[in-house]
């Protein structure tokens, strides 16, 4: 990414309990003061989700606290917001899916110049195990960086 990119909200659990295959940048459909909120960082992506509804992709649940100085201006900080994408990705996107255990989910929302963009992402969610496994090679990775750190002082 470029410098002009801010991270505003990043979705960790997204990567703990899913494989995630691919990912693609979408822009979102804002109003008024909803972008305010975003610029001063209140924004929660973990508890939302990504759905095909009549061939467009809609994020839900994706919380963005209300502008403190937005008075009547303000909308439901839980409402449905549609995602842009050109037709080929979401044709793509949808065929993944259809795909047995394939799931759409957000991983990222950030400021790309003055534009508000989502990271989502094709997951296909890990078993008990895979995320056993994924800690067993945390800690491995862990150990060795310590011995290592140890090994030059």
């Amino acid at each position: 990414m470029a410098n002009n990119y801010k991270l505003i909200a990043q979705n960790k659990k997204a990567w703990h309990d899913y494989f995630i295959e691919n990912t693609y940048e979408a822009g979102i459909v804002l109003i008024g003061t909803e972008v305010k909120s975003l610029r001063m960082g209140k924004c929660s992506v973990k508890e939302s989700f990504i759905k095909n509804i009549d061939g467009e992709l809609f994020i839900l649940n994706m919380h963005i606290s209300p502008y403190e100085k937005g008075n009547i201006f303000n909308k439901d900080p839980l409402r449905t917001r549609k995602l842009l994408l050109n037709r080929y990705e979401i044709n793509k996107i949808q065929g993944a899916v259809a795909t047995k255990g394939y799931t759409i989910v957000p991983l990222k929302v950030y400021l790309k110049g003055s534009l508000v963009k989502v990271e989502i992402g094709i997951a296909k969610g890990k078993k008990k195990y895979d995320k056993r496994q994924d800690i067993a090679k945390k800690d491995q990775r862990r150990e060795a960086e310590k011995k290592f750190k140890v090994s030059n002082l």
